[in-house]
């Protein structure tokens, strides 16, 4: 790429995140510079626990946009104006300098990618799985570990499919491995267990595991949500 290195919008969708929309907001401030980072883009899926003032408070530009993680970050990139998107969840702190790491990246011809996953607690189970997600393999991916992207890119492979209510962030780091070379950065993001914490962690890694075999196995959208909303605690 010639001319100014390009710049990032962060992307994190929300549904009722005031707990974690501040603490989150002002770790990227801390670990990032705008330098690199254009603008912060928290797109709210409907929150009634004040979410969406907090956030705006902060200085994020907040919009309201449909219910649906596919949805929401698909409505965030359509009005990012930085020429890399970096989609975050609000429960996933990246590392220090993560916005230099993607910049450069991107600048050596890497369009796509992320980084390691740490989890928040030292969960010897949880350890052994995210140990993984240093391979740069679509089974070893997962939406906590963050993911940036291209706005080319991300255009030419059609975002986020929202037919996804869950499973959505792995069904379209799939379509990117087949597009593009993926690449894992240096460092981790540190990613709640909170989830694990309220359905428990051998069940919750073992519904996570049969809902990767049933999508392998050819299991849609609508069949994966269901097993989902059967099984799992939102």
């Amino acid at each position: 790429m010639t001319g100014q290195p390009p710049k990032i919008s962060i992307i994190i969708p929300t549904l009722n995140e005031a707990r974690r929309i501040v603490p989150l907001l002002a770790h990227v401030r801390d670990n990032g510079s705008p330098e690199n980072i254009l603008e912060i883009l928290v797109i709210d899926g409907g929150s009634t626990d004040g979410t969406v003032a907090m956030a705006s408070d902060f200085g994020a530009k907040v919009y309201s946009s449909g219910r649906g993680r596919a949805r929401q970050m698909n409505f965030g990139a359509g009005r990012a104006r930085g020429e890399i998107l970096y989609f975050l969840h609000a429960d996933t702190m990246p590392p220090k300098g993560f916005d230099r790491l993607i910049v450069e990246a991107v600048g050596n011809g890497d369009k796509v990618g992320c980084f390691r996953l740490q989890f928040d607690t030292p969960n010897r189970f949880l350890s052994f799985f995210a140990w993984f997600s240093r391979f740069n393999h679509p089974l070893c991916r997962g939406g906590d570990q963050s993911l940036y992207i291209t706005g080319q890119l991300f255009d030419k492979t059609r975002g986020f499919n929202e037919d996804y209510v869950v499973y959505e962030d792995v069904e379209f780091i799939g379509r990117l491995y087949q597009n593009s070379k993926f690449k894992i950065l240096p460092g981790q993001v540190v990613t709640s267990t909170r989830k694990y914490e309220q359905n428990g962690t051998i069940k919750l890694q073992y519904h996570f595991g049969v809902i990767h075999l049933k999508h392998f196995l050819g299991a849609g959208p609508k069949a994966l949500y269901d097993y989902y909303k059967r099984n799992i605690i939102a």
